[in-house]
């Protein structure tokens, strides 16, 4: 007797960037989340085309990192207000990214920030995981996601109201805070720089930003103040090449006029009885420049 052979039923595959929600459908809580997410990859474009020369890269501003799957699929992500990924490509397959999707990547972000509008608290937020007597899992603080599932290197929460900074950097499996270095900074060392707070104006804002300096206290520019630097330097080049210019044709003036004071006294003395030797000691000459210029 032949028994048949029921076929084995494979588990749907895991979902990519293309079929997961790019929205949660809330807004920017403020005026300044957008360029202050610009400023930070602004600056850093130098430093990450050193430490990535293949472009191998991408930068998240207010996407999403699922972490988990669940319905709907948005309770299972998080979406940072600026993060960075190393040695992924910034494109999948030709494509814009819509969400960053931790089971399809490997990869976890180097470094996460929050731009808190609030006291901080939201993004402080602990809760674990756990499932309600109803059945109902009860979606954990993005705090514990960063730190026990996503296991986030660094992770920033820049309180906008107060300027007050916290960083994060996880050890041992928990997030310890950093204390800031002598110049106020916080080095992150993974990247080679320092994150802190720089007051100063910014796309029509004068406002205290969050910014990056390189591990010797440098300020890392954007394209804009790069330009206007460069700009600056070629200026006061033009200046001081002018001012070279106006000083040796200064220069050549007061030597015209003495050689023509010179000139004019020559047979001056000459005429009161004094020899060519005599005229050349009293203008501190020599015979052969007097006699040039009689």
């Amino acid at each position: 007797m032949t028994q048949s052979l029921n076929p084995t039923t494979l588990p749907p595959a895991f979902p990519d960037h293309t079929q997961l929600p790019d929205s949660d459908g809330t807004f920017v809580k403020n005026f300044q989340e957008h360029p202050q997410s610009i400023l930070l990859t602004d600056s850093l474009e130098t430093t990450l085309q050193t430490l990535h020369p293949d472009g191998q890269y991408a930068i998240g501003q207010d996407c999403g990192i699922y972490w988990r799957e669940t319905d709907p699929p948005e309770k299972g992500a998080e979406a940072p207000d600026w993060f960075y990924v190393p040695n992924v490509p910034p494109l999948i397959d030709g494509e814009i990214r819509r969400s960053y999707v931790i089971w399809r990547e490997y990869i976890v972000p180097l470094i996460a920030i929050e731009f808190a509008s609030g006291n901080g608290s939201e993004e402080r937020n602990n809760t674990p995981l756990s499932r309600l007597p109803e059945g109902v899992n009860q979606k954990p603080g993005k705090f514990w996601v960063y730190e026990q599932i996503i296991h986030i290197p660094y992770y920033a929460i820049y309180i906008i109201k107060t300027s007050e900074l916290e960083v994060y950097n996880w050890v041992n499996t928990r997030y310890r805070r950093l204390q800031p270095n002598d110049r106020g900074h916080y080095p992150i060392d993974l990247m080679g720089v320092e994150l802190g707070v720089w007051e100063g104006s910014y796309q029509n804002q004068h406002q205290r930003w969050l910014r990056w300096w390189d591990n010797e206290g440098n300020l890392l520019l954007t394209g804009s103040e790069q330009a206007r630097l460069e700009r600056l330097h070629t200026e006061q080049e033009r200046q001081r090449a002018e001012a070279e210019r106006e000083r040796a044709e200064a220069e050549r003036e007061r030597a015209d006029r003495a050689e023509q004071t010179q000139r004019d006294a020559i047979p001056q003395l000459l005429a009161m009885g004094l020899t060519v030797e005599q005229v050349a000691q009293a203008l501190s000459l020599s015979v052969e420049d007097v006699q040039r210029l009689c």
